[in-house]
């Protein structure tokens, strides 16, 4: 057919202008044209040349800057009117069809139409980022001209009396009102901007976040286009995979989503609420706070639910219209060709071109490509405002912890705990709701909506099938009540697990020495089997909640077309059936989801109404030091004037955000009284209760002296300091603040606190650094030879997350904290409580003496140390809460003799204690050599995981950037198949096998509905079904084999199914009955329902037995490892193996798993159906197939990596919260709540920046695999029409099942991609797990058999050391060198030597724990190495010196193998001295043990692991520094008990005290490894130069 532009149909002349130029339809559309080819001939030369001379000189991101009025209305004009250029070129295409010669105007200007809205938009785009305006009226005179060649084609329309029932003319008023509207958009920017026509053109500024280079997250500003697709994300995600995404990659959050604005927001309706509430006892509706801070977006975010859940039925339906019409464009009556001619043209109504299945197909892709970007735009406009919310949640839930009342947190009304769960949990679940809450709306439209079109497909058939679908709903709601359940039991489970294996490792030396390992392991196990039954039940549960998402719409699909061919007449067609069969699975995904919102949305009503109480909790009192005159008699408030906040707080109306701002600080005092830094006058103060804790106070501080407060334990003076500061709530009384110091006070309390930050930030606290005074500060407290063992000096993070110090050096750390500032009044809580008397008396003489006195500051000190009482300026004695005397020493000396005497004698007691602890290794010391073991084995750990990353970049030829890539987006496939086999390979061939099978039966079904539904229409009974049989021809056979042939690969896993598959051949050649086929189905769909419960329940149980295998492994592997496994790896990481890494393995990786199979046979599946209805199809399969590989690839990288940088700023900013909670009186007291809160904001800020970008990241992913869906099923549907097209060909059956097939990939191809990165993600615990399980273990079985070794050795307790060489590693130098020594049976034995001697290592010999590479220990005649280790060290015994007792009862710690009676362990008890006590416990022997034994002193602890080591009634004991950290009387009692329980048996003491072993018969001095000295102690203290001599004169 030739191609001419007005067309050249027989006897008619299309070029003839007899009637007018304008009454020539060809013309008209010419003319249609100008407009078009006008704005290309302009446009183009500008957008080659460019403009970036004229572009705004601001330093902006560029291509963002929208600022052009009417912005978002052009874009949205824009894509209507392409869409409606689509709808003309269809409409041309369609009517050019019914013509006898091809029309080229009917669709050429519509075609050009298209690429000029699509040029004007690139060029609009383009002059607004490049901010040169004046070009844009090249734009509005196209819009003009537009209009104007649009107005005249509809007038001529208008004229030949056509009217809205033509398409064209409806199409045609369409265009005129969008190109009026452009017109009108455009004039509006040339009235606002002034760009033409006007003397003064507008300037404009970019916004500020534009400005700031360090915003990277700029939906909010990019055009609609890119907002909608996430094509600003690009550069992100295909760069993360040549340089891993850190935080300063993702910079800021636009103000308009930081915290402190949501914050603002938030807080302005709740106190609008609160004004609106007349009753002061209710609080204020948080719901309602919400609603109007973010219902907005709410509402926005609800519209585009709407509009994708609505767009979502035209799949459905397009697949209906496609099947239904495939043969119309083959049966069109040519007779009724020119029936409707006007302009020489074919004109057609709406529903002609609906009828034309190609239009549909275009139609179909256009519907789902809209319908995913609402969807998508939907999920980020939830997620965005739930972000939002939180942050302004955090924010205001940290306001509130600023002004938490004291005696709340003290009392236990408000703990620590609560806090943190309010933080972690409640603010999540509401941001979790906010996620899901549109779909509280927008389900029960869709299964209203879903309902109606199947009953308008099926009748009342379809009402069955709903039916089904909706009684099974509440069951799956009971199923997820069931599983909130479970995992509320699993994680107690869990965590009493924890708790058990936290012991095992803290106390792993005791257990090894004592060869309890095994014990304590079948003790975790044995919990660890309450979690796996638990766990079980989860699985079981969770296997019920996929098998019936599964199985619903099989069983409803079931009942829907059995029911229709029993009680419909009419036979259903391949188009109802199949557009039925897409409703159904529509219907099924909010039936499913909503259990889960709905479990949200109790979830969510019990986090507002713990929110609501904790915002109503008591807040501190205002009386004393903020403002308000509460604290001031009448007349002093009438005297001088207050420029404070005169509200009085009462107990329900509190709520009163400070807006990051200090409020005024303390109340002033009288100029006549300056001498005097604080008075109290008449004082009643209570910590809550209605009983006062300080009674009668009237106290005043002298300006520049030191003042002491003393007084017996729990008399108040720590109280006295914090009603000073404002914590107490004052009943009654005042207290006054001097002019000066009323902004200027430091504080160190009595429990230290220190921030998670360096030891530097800690000191210096937000003060500037001046090097000098920083320097004085940290010599005063000592502190410098603790920071030179640090890692990283005062650069080392301290605190939860950083290094763990003991409580000394964190108490020094603390009072350098309140040294440092320069404030003029400083207060100490008891800072000598945690310290030596050496630090003590430096502390005390430096820096409060020196340092503070110097500076004149007032100093307020509370001790119990009476000796310093001399150098105080000013003396409160304190007793039961009152002052007992206030004055100097001498006053106090004069005025009250017996209280002074009484300070007399405490005195003298101290300085016996002064005594002792001159003679020990000082508890300075002891702290110093811990943190020294504890840094040593980091160092060594490091080297090892720096070795470990060698070997990792070895493993790869070269160590380029690329190969580091490829390294980190490779799935871990290794420990998958690790994984897989922990599950057991029983398990996984059953889960291979019934997913196969599962899916073959699932596209069997689908099969036989297309067979069923096409089977010959026109012949509805047959009399016998095999009577036509003989009429099959030769073709027929061959067809046979190649339908056999095509499906094979299909249902290879059930052989019966190629039995199916010839019947359906002959179902297709119209040989079956109607229902006849019934059966068959009902037999397949049950299949299928039964397979979906075993696929569910073996992934599940996969999961629970790879669990189970993986958790046994490590525990066993961990238990038996050598002593310096524990040495070098770091507590917290092993324990992370047993939390976090269990908890990944144990919950998350068998969902991710379930559902990445499950998604990707169903895509397989589905590209397998497609291809074989139309096989042309495989060619277009191939570039989109590489388009996915590169999706799927860049994305996998990114989005790992932005799940690290959420995990990583979640934990600081959680810390933060607990930290601040726990140190509430000491950021108040130092006034930084302003300091403290702006790191807050931007702790939340840099969490929310990371888990926006990751949101981001997985809509930029969902948005392309939607889009290359909506691909597959546009060329699913083009290959179909064409290769059916044929006129007798009916296989209308086959392309709904491929249409059908085609619309699941869309939904099924993300979430391949995102499962795949999850599993990525979890696999790495599995890693961790096993880089564990290669550890080996300790030589247990040793080279002499157990049989070789008397039942009472050793008999004697003879001990024969023989050339020993010991290292703790064969990378490490020897600690001991060439050791000989001879100890006989029953000989007391003591070893000394300074630190690091190797006098310890010697005692880890004994037990075989050390590796002894030379010589040998023989202890009664056997070589210790030989022994089995269980063997060797169940027969000896140990006192540690740090006591380790364990949680359960007393009974469990002495014997807890049970082998010993009753009577022993009373025995043992007695002479530890602790029988009485343990009698006068409930339970006795079985009386509870706390964890770490916190039930009992530190004395009574050491006691019972001496009674542990009496118990086993060994002839050996060893004491390793058993008496380093105990009193001077447990020692005493523990060494009269050694002699003389002990006195028939060897007893070797490693001494830190020297003077514990002058009576020892026998005494070892070591030095650097190596035995120096070995005689009695009376022979060496009589050589004055000898090691041993010298150590008893140093004390050391």
């Amino acid at each position: 057919m030739a191609l001419s532009f007005c067309g050249n149909n027989k006897g008619s002349n299309a070029y003839s202008v007899e009637n007018g130029v304008l009454n020539n339809g060809c013309f008209v559309d010419a003319l249609n044209l100008v407009p078009h080819v006008f704005l290309l001939f302009i446009t183009f030369p500008i957008l080659f040349i460019g403009w970036g001379s004229q572009s705004s000189k601001v330093q902006i991101h560029h291509n963002t800057w929208l600022h052009f009025p009417g912005h978002n209305l052009r874009w949205i004009l824009t894509f209507t009117l392409l869409f409606v250029h689509v709808c003309e070129i269809a409409e041309g295409i369609v009517s050019n069809t019914r013509m006898e010669s091809n029309h080229l105007h009917l669709f050429m200007p519509a075609l050009m139409g298209f690429i000029a809205a699509t040029t004007s938009v690139v060029y609009y785009h383009n002059i607004e980022t490049a901010n040169f305006p004046k070009l844009l009226l090249a734009l509005f005179i196209y819009w003009i001209l537009a209009f104007i060649t649009k107005m005249i084609k509809l007038w001529k329309f208008a004229e030949e009396s056509l009217g809205v029932k033509e398409l064209r003319f409806c199409i045609t008023a369409l265009l005129v009102v969008l190109y009026g509207l452009l017109m009108a958009v455009e004039i509006n920017v040339i009235r606002v901007r002034k760009y033409v026509f006007f003397a003064n053109p507008q300037r404009v500024k970019p916004p500020e976040d534009l400005q700031d280079l360090g915003v990277r997250f700029l939906q909010p500003f990019v055009n609609l286009l890119s907002k909608a697709t996430y094509w600003w994300m690009n550069p992100l995600i295909i760069g993360a995979h040549k340089r891993p995404i850190e935080l300063k990659k993702i910079g800021k959050l636009p103000i308009a989503m930081r915290a402190l604005t949501n914050y603002m927001r938030l807080k302005d309706s709740y106190e609008e609420q609160r004004q609106k509430t007349e009753d002061p006892e209710k609080s204020p509706s948080i719901w309602k706070s919400m609603y109007r801070a973010f219902g907005g977006s709410i509402l926005l975010s609800s519209t585009f639910r709407y509009m994708a859940d609505l767009l979502g039925f035209a799949g459905p339906l397009c697949i209906s219209g496609i099947v239904g019409n495939l043969h119309s464009s083959t049966e069109i009556d040519r007779t009724n060709k020119t029936a409707n001619m006007t302009f020489g043209v074919f004109f057609m109504s709406s529903n002609e071109l609906l009828k034309n299945t190609s239009v549909l197909a275009v139609l179909l892709f256009l519907a789902l490509v809209l319908q995913r970007t609402f969807l998508q735009a939907s999920y980020y406009v939830t997620i965005e405002t739930g972000i939002n919310l939180r942050g302004a949640l955090l924010a205001m839930i940290y306001n509130k912890i600023l002004r938490l009342s004291t005696s709340n947190m003290s009392m236990g009304e408000m703990t620590l705990g609560q806090i943190n769960n309010l933080v972690a949990i409640e603010t999540n679940q509401l941001m979790w709701f906010l996620f899901l809450c549109p779909n509280l709306w927008a389900m029960p439209v869709q299964i209203i909506m879903g309902v109606i079109l199947l009953y308008y497909l099926l009748g009342n058939s379809a009402l069955i099938g709903a039916g089904v679908i909706l009684l099974l709903a509440p069951v799956q709601y009971l199923i997820a009540t069931k599983l909130a359940d479970t995992q509320k039991s699993t994680l107690d489970y869990s965590t009493d697990r924890l708790k058990k294996t936290t012991e095992i490792l803290k106390g792993i030396k005791l257990l090894k020495l004592y060869a309890w390992e095994n014990i304590f392991c079948d003790r975790v196990e044995e919990t660890r089997g309450k979690e796996l039954t638990s766990l079980k039940t989860f699985a079981l549960y969770t296997s019920m909640s996929i098998f019936l998402n599964a199985a619903i719409p099989i069983a409803a699909v079931l009942a829907t077309f059995v029911t229709h061919a029993y009680i419909e007449e009419v036979r259903l067609s391949p188009d109802k059936a199949f557009a039925s069969l897409a409703l159904f699975h529509i219907l099924v995904t909010p039936l499913f989801l909503l259990s889960t919102v709905v479990r949200f949305a109790v979830k969510a009503l019990v986090s507002v109404q713990k929110l609501s109480e904790f915002l109503q909790s008591d807040e501190i009192g205002d009386d004393s030091w903020r403002n308000g005159e509460m604290s001031m008699c009448l007349e002093f408030g009438k005297k001088y004037k207050y420029h404070g906040d005169t509200k009085v707080i009462n107990r329900k109306d509190r709520y009163r955000m400070d807006n990051y701002e200090q409020p005024m600080r303390r109340q002033l005092r009288p100029t006549e009284t300056e001498d005097v830094a604080v008075e109290v006058n008449d004082g009643f103060f209570t910590w809550g209760s209605n009983l006062s804790t300080l009674t009668d106070i009237n106290i005043r501080i002298p300006t520049g002296q030191l003042t002491m407060i003393v007084g017996q334990v729990g008399c108040g003076k720590s109280s006295l300091l914090l009603a000073m500061l404002g914590e107490m709530q004052t009943i009654s009384g005042k207290v006054y603040w001097s002019n000066k110091n009323r902004y200027s006070v430091a504080y160190a309390a009595q429990k230290s606190w220190l921030l998670n930050a360096t030891v530097e930030e800690n000191i210096t606290f937000g003060s500037p650094f001046n090097k000098q005074r920083y320097k004085a500060v940290i010599d005063t407290c000592s502190l410098q030879p603790d920071i030179d063992l640090l890692p990283f000096g005062d650069q080392t993070e301290i605190g939860e997350r950083g290094i763990n110090l003991s409580g000394g050096q964190r108490q020094r750390i603390c009072v350098a904290r309140a040294l440092y500032q320069n404030t003029n009044i400083v207060f100490l809580d008891d800072p000598f409580s945690a310290l030596d008397i050496h630090l003590s008396d430096h502390l005390m003489q430096e820096g409060i003496l020196k340092f503070l006195q110097d500076d004149k500051r007032t100093v307020v000190l509370v001790t119990h140390k009476l000796q310093y009482l001399i150098h105080a300026d000013w003396i409160i004695a304190m007793k039961d809460g009152s002052v007992l005397r206030e004055g100097t020493l001498k006053d106090i000396q004069t005025h009250d003799v017996e209280l002074y005497e009484h300070w007399k004698t405490l005195m003298n007691r101290q300085d016996q204690e002064l005594e002792k602890e001159t003679e020990m290794e000082s508890q300075t010391t002891l702290e110093r050599k811990t943190l020294r073991r504890a840094f040593y084995s980091r160092e060594a750990k490091n080297h090892i995981d720096d070795e470990d990353e060698e070997e990792e970049v070895e493993e790869d030829d070269d160590d380029n950037m690329s190969t580091t890539t490829s390294r980190r987006s490779k799935i871990q496939w290794k420990m998958c198949c690790r994984y897989l086999s922990s599950g057991g390979f029983l398990m996984v061939f059953l889960m291979v096998s019934s997913k196969l099978a599962k899916h073959s039966v699932m596209v069997a079904i689908d099969y036989w509905l297309a067979a069923w539904t096409s089977s010959n229409p026109h012949n509805q009974s047959l009399a016998d079904p095999f009577l036509n049989a003989t009429n099959y021809t030769q073709n027929d056979d061959t067809q046979i084999a190649q339908v056999t042939c095509h499906c094979c690969f299909l249902f290879e896993m059930l052989s019966f199914i190629l039995y199916i598959i010839v019947i359906l051949k002959l179902s297709f050649l119209g040989v079956l009955q109607h229902r006849s086929c019934v059966p068959v189905f009902i037999i397949l769909c049950g299949a299928a329902i039964a397979l979906c419960l075993i696929t569910s329940l073996t992934v599940e149980f996969l999961g629970v037995a790879a669990a189970t295998n993986l958790h046994h492994n490590l525990l066993n592997k961990i238990i038996h490892a050598p002593i310096r496994f524990f040495d070098v790896t770091p507590l917290g990481q092993i324990l992370n193996r047993f939390s976090a890494d269990t908890n990944i393995i144990d919950q998350h990786i068998p969902p991710t798993l379930e559902s990445l199979t499950r998604s990707t046979l169903l895509c397989l599946s589905a590209i397998g159906v497609i291809a074989f209805v139309t096989p042309t199809f495989l060619i277009a399969l191939v570039p989109l197939a590489v388009a996915f590989y590169f999706i799927q690839k860049y994305f996998r990288v990114a989005s790992k990596d932005l799940q690290d940088l959420d995990d990583s700023t979640q934990l600081p900013l959680l810390c933060h919260f607990s930290e601040t909670a726990e140190g509430l009186t000491t950021i108040r007291a130092f006034r930084h709540e302003a300091r403290f809160k702006q790191r807050m904001l931007e702790l939340t800020d840099t969490n929310n920046t990371a888990y926006l970008f990751l949101s981001a990241a997985n809509r930029w992913l969902e948005v392309r695999t939607d889009y290359l869906g909506a691909v597959i099923v546009l060329t699913a549907a083009v290959a179909a029409i064409w290769s059916t097209s044929g006129p007798d060909v009916d296989q209308s059956g086959l392309v709904g099942l491929g249409l059908t097939y085609a619309l699941t990939v869309t939904n099924y191809l993300n979430w391949v991609v995102r499962n795949l990165a999850d599993l990525e993600v979890q696999m790495a615990a599995v890693k961790k797990v096993n880089s564990f399980l290669s550890t080996e273990s300790e030589n247990y079985e040793g080279s002499m058999d157990i049989s070789q070794v008397p039942e009472d050795w050793p008999q004697h307790g003879e001990i024969k050391i023989h050339d020993l060489c010991v290292r703790y590693d064969s990378m490490l130098k020897p600690v001991l060198k060439q050791v000989n020594a001879h100890i006989n049976p029953g000989q007391k034995v003591g070893i000394c030597g300074r630190t690091g001697s190797g006098k310890s290592s010697l005692s880890l010999a004994f037990f075989n724990m050390v590796d002894v590479f030379e010589g040998k220990i023989v202890i009664d005649g056997i070589d210790i190495c030989k022994l089995p280790l269980q063997t060797l060290r169940s027969r000896l015994s140990i006192i540690l010196q740090d006591p380790v007792l364990f949680s359960g009862s007393i009974r469990l710690n002495l014997d807890p193998e049970r082998t010993c009676t009753d009577d022993r362990l009373w025995e043992a008890l007695e002479i530890a001295q602790l029988k009485n006590m343990v009698k006068a416990l409930p339970g006795g022997l079985d009386a509870v043990v706390t964890e770490g034994g916190e039930n009992f002193s530190v004395g009574q602890r050491q006691l019972f692991c001496l009674a542990r080591a009496f118990v086993r009634k060994s002839s050996i004991l060893i004491m390793d520094e058993a008496t380093a950290s105990i009193d001077m009387a447990t020692e005493n009692i523990l060494q009269k008990v050694v002699m003389t329980a002990f006195a028939d048996r060897t007893v070797v003491t490693i001494a830190h005290l020297v003077s514990s072993i002058l009576e020892a018969e026998q005494v070892l001095v070591f030095s650097s490894g190596t035995l120096v000295e070995c005689d009695s102690a009376p022979n060496l203290l009589a050589q004055e130069n000898s090691l041993f001599s010298i150590l008893v004169r140093t004390h050391k």
